[in-house]
C-alpha cells in the first residue's frame, strides 16, 4: 500500500494561482475546456480534503498547497453537503467536450471516475450498504471474478506433491515456510540489499529526478505487511510490518512493491510528469478508495515481475539474498516453485472477503476459509480479516490490478521476452491518469 497522512512543509507545492498558470501553459491546454477542468480539479482536491475529515484512511497522500489542507481542517463539511458538491461537480464535467488530446482524455475521464469514487465513499460513510462487488465497482471501476473451492482444492492438490508431511495442507505449508522465515536481525540488510537491486534495475530503464530518495522504517501493531507513505518532493517512507515472520521471498516483493519499480516510482513519476510538468493540480492528492488505487497496486505487483523476471529473481535471491540471510540457498529453487504455486492462491482472499462483507460469514468463518483455501496460519488469517475489516473491497487492487495492469501492458507489446519494451510500456501506465476500464478495454 502507499500513504502520506497530511505531511508538514512538504517540498515542491505550488500555491493555486501558480498552479493554473502552468496548467494553462501546459500541453494539451487549449481554450475553456482546460480552464474549467483546472477549476474542477482544484475543487475535487478541496473535497477529497473534506472528506478525509470524516474518514481517518481516505487521503492516502497530499502534497498540495497547504492552505488547503489547513483549511479541509479548520471546519468539518457534512457529508451531505460533499456529496452534493461532487454531484455538481460530475454534472460541470458532463458538459466539457471531450479533449482532442489522448492526455487530456484521460485526465477529463480519471476526474470523472475519481469524483463518482468519492460520491460512492461518501454514501458509505452515511450508512449505504453495498454488496462486495458493487463496492468494487463503485470505488475502483473493477470486478473481481469469482473462483469456487475446486479451483483452489486443485491448486493445493499441486502443492501437496511438493510439501513434505501428511497433515493440514494450511499446517504443512507454514511448516516449510519457517525454514525460509529471515532472521529479525537480518531483517535490513537482506530488505536493503532488496531495495537497492530493485532501484539500479529500475534507473536503468526509467529517469528518475535526481532528488528523489526514500527511507525505511520496522513498525508493528498494523494489518499490512507494507507501506509507502509518500511525502511529496519525490520522497517516500517505507514501513515494514513486523508483526508476523518475514519470508525470503518478501524481501524482493516488499522492495519492489513499495519501492522500486512500485509506489515509490509511480508517486515520483505522477508528481514529475503531471503535478509539476502539467500542474494537474488532481494528482496532488490520492484518495485511497478510489480507481487509482487499483492502478497502484496493480503496478506495484506486476512490477515485481518487470524488475525481476522468471530465473533471473531466483538467480538473485541465491546468490544474494540468501546468504545475507543466513538460509541454505540451495533450497531457493524448491522454495521458488512452491511460492509460484501459492500466488495461484491469491483470489482464496477475495473470496473471503466477498463472503464476508455479503454476509454470508462471520470473521471466524472468514479466518477459516483462508486457512483452508489461502493456506495461511491463524495469526495470518486472523490479520487478513482485520485488513478486510478496515479496507473492505480494497483486497481486488493486488491481485486483480495485477492481472489488468500485466493485460494492457502486454497489449502494448510488452510481453516477457521483449523486456525493453515491457519497461517503456510500464512507465508509460506510470506516467499517465489511466483508469482500470483503460486498461481493460486497451486505451
Amino acid at each position: 500500500m502507499a500513504a502520506t497522512r497530511f505531511p508538514r512543509g512538504a517540498p515542491g507545492p505550488l500555491d493555486g494561482r501558480r498552479r493554473n498558470r502552468r496548467a494553462a501553459a501546459a500541453p494539451g491546454a487549449k481554450g475553456g475546456g482546460n480552464v474549467r477542468m483546472n477549476a474542477i480539479a482544484e475543487s475535487y482536491v478541496r473535497l477529497v480534503l473534506a472528506l478525509g475529515r470524516h474518514d481517518a484512511d481516505f487521503v492516502d497522500s497530499y502534497y498540495g498547497p497547504p492552505a488547503w489542507k489547513e483549511e479541509a481542517g479548520r471546519a468539518t463539511r457534512p457529508i451531505p453537503g460533499i456529496h452534493a458538491e461532487a454531484d455538481a461537480l460530475l454534472a460541470k464535467l458532463s458538459h466539457i467536450p471531450e479533449p482532442e488530446e489522448e492526455m487530456e482524455r484521460l485526465r477529463h475521464r480519471y476526474v470523472v471516475k475519481q469524483l463518482s469514487a468519492l460520491r460512492a465513499r461518501s454514501e458509505m460513510l452515511s450508512g449505504r450498504k453495498f454488496s462486495f462487488d458493487e463496492e468494487a465497482r463503485a470505488l475502483y471501476d473493477s470486478v473481481a471474478p469469482t473462483q469456487t473451492e475446486e479451483h483452489f482444492r486443485a491448486v493445493r492438490d499441486e502443492l501437496a506433491r511438493l510439501l513434505p508431511g501428511t497433515g493440514p495442507m494450511g499446517e504443512r505449508y507454514e511448516a516449510f515456510r519457517r525454514e525460509f522465515a529471515i532472521p529479525p536481525g537480518k531483517l535490513d540488510a537482506v530488505f536493503s540489499a532488496a531495495i537497492e537491486a530493485g532501484r539500479a534495475r529500475t534507473k536503468a530503464h526509467i529517469p528518475l529526478p535526481p532528488e528523489e530518495r526514500f527511507r525505511v522504517e520496522q513498525v508493528t501493531g498494523k494489518t499490512w505487511s507494507g507501506y509507502n507513505w509518500y511525502q511529496g518532493g519525490f520522497h517516500s517512507l517505507i514501513q515494514v510490518n513486523t508483526d508476523l515472520p518475514v519470508y525470503i521471498d518478501r524481501a524482493v516483493d516488499l522492495a519492489c512493491h513499495e519501492g522500486y519499480p512500485g509506489h515509490h516510482v509511480y508517486n515520483v513519476l505522477i508528481e514529475k510528469n503531471l503535478v509539476r510538468d502539467r500542474g494537474w493540480v488532481e494528482f496532488t492528492v490520492y484518495p485511497l478508495f478510489s480507481p487509482q488505487s487499483l492502478i497502484a497496486e496493480g503496478s506495484a505487483n506486476f512490477g515485481i515481475e518487470v524488475a525481476f523476471p522468471g530465473p533471473e529473481r531466483t538467480r538473485f535471491e541465491t546468490e544474494v539474498l540468501y546468504p545475507l540471510a543466513g538460509l541454505d540457498p540451495t533450497r531457493a529453487a524448491k522454495y521458488a516453485e512452491v511460492q509460484r504455486l501459492a500466488d495461484r492462491l491469491s483470489y482464496a482472499g477475495n473470496e473471503a472477503a466477498r463472503r464476508y462483507l455479503n454476509g454470508e460469514i462471520d470473521a471466524k468463518q472468514a479466518a477459516d476459509w483462508l486457512e483452508e483455501y489461502g493456506l495461511m496460519a491463524r495469526p495470518r488469517a486472523e490479520q487478513r480479516v482485520r485488513f478486510i475489516d478496515q479496507y473492505r473491497s480494497y483486497v481486488i487492487n493486488y491481485n486483480l490490478g495485477k492481472d489488468l495492469v500485466r493485460k494492457w501492458i502486454e497489449g502494448q507489446g510488452g510481453t516477457a521476452d521483449q523486456p525493453e519494451r515491457r519497461w517503456k510500456a510500464f512507465a508509460k501506465l506510470l506516467s499517465s491518469p489511466r483508469l482500470p476500464s483503460d486498461l481493460q478495454s486497451g486505451r
